[in-house]
């Protein structure tokens, strides 16, 4: 009975060449004919994965101004339009519109830098139709299509394979094995394998490496492996640690805000005041409890941050990702391509009972030999410009074999090739025969378990010695412990060229050479970068489709585990409930044989526990586990589209050494978020007070609303902007993550904010108080200098939040020194620039009026000094 179509995609494998041709309704010799493509093509739609929608740029736009602080801003300049303060309906406006236009653009940007990726797809294909070959766009592919395969294709729709001849794919891109799978053509029985072990299917998406096969179309478009890989992308992604935090701030500050409001218009009311001017005085106290320039700092300080990181060669795709790196307590990282280098090296190499680390001393036996047979039985080639090209692992061989002076061009020159017994699967050996003088020289190479029964004799220093197979079986199989594949090696003396190449004649009576171990391996600084995320409270952890040996192998070098470390595999995870699972989870550093499901259930299980999870890879196979983690990281060199277009955050420098500066980078940003968030509400705290407490005590309304909106906008504004470019603390990399669902208040900020803000207001009430009682006109101008000196001196101490500003230096932040120095300069005019006057309803102080303003703003400054003193020696607050 035919399987359901529903479950095809889990039984071709399970089908022989004329079952699958006839569930498909096609021709195993011939195809289809263009009738019946044309016909199918209808139906099935275009061999194309579906893109993902982006947003208008009138949309992108228009989102700017939907958030809530914003939406209040709006509505504080009408009502100061309607009660006749145009110059404060200017302003708000004009700050409104400042942070739409930065948002938008940034937020623009990010989306053209990642739309140039192009999707990952094959654009033509061979295809036989009505039994004729031809190319055709791969766009048009059907069910039931057959197509050929050459090496270097890249596949152009799912196949059952039908024909091959010694065909081998580098499927790493989707199942995250690192050598190519070489494809066979027998029915398989198990229905449930995973993909990397159906070796009669050929997958979209993957390249041919060597060899040549036909196969019929089993699946195209969002049906193939790789389709249903992006239907798991689908979805908005969710709100950083950033974005949560400042709705739930933005929520609070609006409650405070309408009660101190409220409180303000009822008293002032009650006590006769003109309902007029309690409403203006209600609205000034609204807008000094907004922090307008906030939602435009926190842009600027992600995009100066996304600015910096690719100078460091990361790419953020959208900026408050940047933040989201400083909050991560896991690093999920594919290790293919990630963390090792994703081509195949020599690790060592045996002869004669030693283990070298490279070949060495070559013009004695038995190495002299080896180096030979890695050189000459191999078809990898250097081109002109040295480049090898062909089998990974062969060119691996060549490779080390060239590194110790044996060139193949020279050494085919004496040892030309005469003829060859292909590599196969069921042999797993290849032999080539070269002309060795009057004699033939035939060089073997395959899996140890394989050869060694061939062999007669062993070749050591002083010629040929006894063998011994057991031994040297188990000096291989110590070798594949460690993770490496292990090829073995040896020869065989002919006096010519045999009349018939019968490899069970021919590959007997051999002499066993040496063994050679190869290895994808690590990067040179994964290591240091492992240990770094370990000193700053990450916990690295592997996940991978590759073989449970290899991937232990990598991470023991790595330091992810110890010895003896545990690796789970994807068949012994489908095998744990979700509560043995995430018991297991807590000591799991390895994870091997995983497919792209299990990949989401592993991030899935670290949120549900409260982890902010990193993922980085560069794989297809990677992309669901991008998109649902709280950051993905692709690889933009070595990675592939589909990955870099899940992810947040591409490095394109495949460096996984660039995750730390990213996690450096992220908590630094935040820092100083955090240090803006503590300077303007410090600020605002500060007009807040200064206005809640002026009626009560018998005084005139201190500011006015245009003084509110300039102490925000350029005294809160100039001096904040340049916060985010101060340096990262000095212990940034030796503290643990933020605990996911911290406060930004967090860390005694709360009360800096309310006990420096009621000082910045009770020395500005001190200054109104005093002015007035010695009968100065200026009094309402001596406020709006005092509280903008103030904050000047305040932006100064907390550009650190232990350190004295004298120890970090006044000129380590030229920019903010600049800043402070404008804001000044834009003070002074306002006082003593005549036309400004009007505009800005002040007056020009006396000398002296001047210097007590700059002494009782200096207050502030050393209030907070003394307060980070005390922070210092651990009598206040939790140390950070």
């Amino acid at each position: 009975m035919k399987p359901e179509r529903s479950d095809l995609s889990r039984h071709w494998h399970c089908l022989d060449r004329e079952g699958a041709a006839a569930h498909l309704e096609t021709d195993p010799d011939k195809g289809l004919s263009a009738g019946i493509a044309a016909s199918r093509l209808a139906q099935t739609g275009p061999n194309v994965l579906q893109e993902a929608s982006r947003r208008h740029p009138l949309v992108m736009l228009a989102s700017q101004f939907t958030d809530f602080m914003i939406l209040v801003l709006i509505a504080a300049a009408v009502i100061a339009g309607i009660v006749g303060e145009p110059q404060d309906s200017i302003a708000i406006v004009v700050i409104v519109l400042l942070n739409g236009i930065i948002g938008f653009v940034q937020e623009y940007r990010a989306e053209r830098a990642m739309a140039a990726l192009k999707k990952m797809a094959s654009p033509q294909a061979r295809v036989i139709r009505d039994g004729r070959s031809g190319l055709i766009d791969a766009t048009g592919l059907v069910p039931g299509d057959l197509v050929e395969l050459e090496a270097g294709n890249i596949l152009p729709a799912d196949l059952r394979l039908t024909e091959l001849a010694s065909l081998k794919v580098d499927e790493s891109a989707l199942t995250g094995e690192s050598l190519p799978v070489e494809k066979q053509l027998a029915t398989l029985d198990a229905a449930d394998l995973p993909l990397g072990d159906r070796l009669n299917l050929a997958y979209k998406g993957t390249v041919v490496t060597y060899g040549r096969a036909r196969g019929l179309v089993v699946a195209t478009g969002m049906q193939t492996e790789l389709g249903k890989i992006a239907a798991l992308l689908s979805g908005e992604p969710g709100k950083t640690p950033l974005q949560k935090r400042l709705a739930r701030f933005g929520q609070n500050l609006a409650i405070v805000v309408l009660a101190l409001c409220a409180i303000i218009f009822v008293a002032g009311w009650l006590r006769g005041e003109p309902p007029l001017v309690m409403l203006l005085t209600a609205v000034s106290l609204a807008v000094a409890a907004i922090p307008e320039a906030l939602p435009a700092v926190v842009t600027i300080s992600l995009a100066l941050g996304a600015a910096r990181m690719v100078k460091q060669n990361a790419l953020i795709r959208r900026l408050p990702a940047v933040e989201t790196l400083g909050s991560v307590t896991y690093i999920c990282s594919d290790k293919t391509g990630t963390l090792t280098q994703n081509q195949m090296q020599v690790d060592c190499v045996q002869a004669a009972g030693e283990t070298r680390p490279v070949l060495a001393d070559t013009e004695a036996a038995p190495w002299r030999e080896l180096g030979m047979a890695m050189a000459l039985c191999s078809d990898a080639e250097a081109d002109a410009d040295g480049k090898l090209t062909g089998d990974p692992t062969e060119t691996a061989l060549l490779e080390a074999a060239q590194a110790a002076g044996f060139g193949k061009h020279d050494w085919q020159e004496n040892f030309p090739r005469l003829a060859e017994l292909p590599f196969d699967s069921g042999r797993a050996r290849m032999s080539t025969l070269h002309r060795d003088g009057e004699g033939v020289l035939m060089l073997v190479k395959g899996a140890p378990e394989g050869m060694l029964p061939l062999c007669v004799e062993q070749l050591a220093t002083a010629g040929t010695t006894a063998i011994d197979r057991a031994a040297l079986q188990d000096e291989a199989e110590q070798l594949a412990t460690q993770g490496l594949r292990v090829l073995a090696f040896a020869l065989k003396r002919l006096p010519d060229i045999p009349d018939v190449l019968d490899a069970d004649t021919l590959e007997t009576g051999l002499t066993f050479v040496g063994l050679a171990g190869l290895i994808d391996p690590p990067r040179p600084e994964a290591a240091e970068s492992v240990a770094a995320c370990k000193t700053a409270g990450i916990i690295p952890v592997m996940i991978t489709g590759d073989h449970p040996a290899t991937a232990r192998a990598i991470a023991a070098r790595l330091g992810i585990i110890e010895n003896g470390g545990r690796v789970l595999t994807g068949s012994d995870l489908a095998r744990l409930s979700l509560e043995e699972f995430e018991h297991e989870m807590e000591s799991v550093r390895v994870y091997a044989r995983i497919n792209p499901e299990q990949k989401i259930r592993i991030v899935r299980a670290l949120q549900d526990q409260g982890e902010f999870v990193a993922m980085t890879g560069d794989g297809v196979n990677d992309a669901p586990a991008l998109k649902m983690a709280d950051i993905g990281v692709a690889m933009g060199k070595g990675g592939t589209d589909v990955a870099r277009e899940a992810a947040h955050m591409t490095l394109l420098d495949d460096n996984f050494a660039t995750i730390v500066l990213a996690v450096r980078e992220g908590r630094r940003i935040f820092d100083n978020i955090r240090k803006f968030v503590k300077y303007t509400m410090t600020s605002n705290s500060g007009e807040i007070w200064t206005i809640f407490f002026a009626p009560f005590l018998g005084l005139p309304i201190p500011l006015l609303p245009i003084h509110i909106l300039w102490i925000n906008l350029v005294t809160d504004g100039l001096p904040g902007l340049a916060l985010a470019n101060e340096h990262a603390e000095r212990n940034v990399m030796q503290r643990p993550p933020r605990p996911p669902k911290e406060s930004i208040f967090a860390h005694g900020m709360w009360q800096h904010i309310l006990w420096v803000g009621l000082l910045m207001g009770g020395v500005s009430l001190l200054t109104q108080a005093w002015a007035i009682h010695t009968g100065s006109a200026h009094w309402q101008s001596m406020v709006f200098t005092v509280l903008t000196l103030s904050q000047l001196g305040h932006v100064l101490a907390i550009r650190s939040e232990r350190e004295s500003l004298f120890t970090q230096g006044v000129l380590s932040n030229r920019m903010l020194i600049g800043a402070l120095l404008l804001t000044f300069a834009l003070q002074m005019a306002v006082l003593y620039v005549p036309w400004l006057n009007p505009i800005f309803r002040t007056e020009p102080l006396g000398v002296g009026e001047l210097a007590a303003c700059l002494a009782l703003s200096s207050v502030v400054f050393m209030g907070v000094e003394i307060e980070k003193a005390l922070v210092r020696r651990g009598w206040l607050y939790a140390r950070r």
